[in-house]
């Protein structure tokens, strides 16, 4: 019985995977049988991961994206089809913030979040749903949003406005790409420890901060992975515009 995790012959485009959960999403995917497009704008650190890759027989190919650019966009996904195939999924993941009171961000920043999380998700999504309508084969898009989709995070405006965008983009191509045989759905990943807050975690504040979460704790990034594998594998081909929670019971608590 072939298991509806197993990914072998699938291509998947990671954003932002040089670091963070984009990094742990392009490794599952690809220990899941996937060749996979590491796209970011730090190159370097993308050549580290496909070494990475490779060293468990894996297939990966750096490309430079900048989310925030088109052309940048369209030139990466035409470098990845050149080489590895038809994308079959999209992991559109590339995120940033902004700490700020409402009343004191800049439009800089402001400009700078939105652009970047909510422009830059659409318009990877479109130029990968265009290649899969193209190919006629169907696929999965994943839109990473985030607990903020949903909840308020303190002078976190932009971030919350950018990750809400994203988790109704998901129902609305959900609805208009379904006739295409495109799964669109949504992770939004609570608290995970990453290189950029690992420190604050070991804080007094951060640690009093978890003691108020549910469990009591914060996640890996692994603990997407199962999450993952179900919207990117064939256990999910009858589900599109779904809006999957991995955050431990934060969004249904009263904290």
């Amino acid at each position: 019985m072939t298991s509806s995790y197993s990914l072998d012959g699938k291509h998947a485009l990671v954003t932002g995977a040089s670091s963070g959960l984009g990094r742990q999403f392009a490794l599952t995917l690809a220990r899941a049988g996937a060749k996979v497009t590491l796209a970011a704008r730090r190159t370097d650190r993308l050549e580290e991961l496909a070494g990475e890759i490779a060293a468990f027989d894996g297939r990966a190919l750096p490309v430079r994206m900048d989310v925030t650019d088109i052309a940048s966009i369209h030139e990466a996904v035409s470098a990845a089809e050149t080489e590895l195939g038809p994308v079959n999924i999209l992991v559109n993941n590339s995120g940033v913030s902004a700490l700020c009171p409402s009343e004191k961000i800049s439009e800089g920043d402001f400009d700078f979040v939105m652009d970047t999380n909510a422009k830059g998700a659409f318009f990877v999504a479109q130029a990968v749903g265009q290649s899969m309508i193209k190919h006629g084969q169907g696929g999965k898009i994943i839109n990473i949003a985030s607990v903020a989709a949903k909840r308020v995070l303190k002078q976190n405006i932009a971030y919350c406005m950018s990750k809400a965008a994203v988790q109704h983009m998901t129902r609305a191509l959900a609805d208009e790409w379904g006739r295409y045989r495109i799964q669109v759905n949504c992770l939004n990943p609570g608290y995970i420890v990453t290189e950029l807050n690992r420190d604050y975690w070991e804080t007094e504040p951060g640690k009093r901060f978890i003691d108020k979460l549910p469990g009591r704790r914060i996640g890996d990034p692994h603990d997407l992975d199962g999450a993952l594998l179900l919207l990117a594998g064939s256990g999910s081909d009858f589900m599109t515009g779904s809006i999957l929670e991995v955050d431990d019971g934060l969004t249904v608590s009263g904290f």
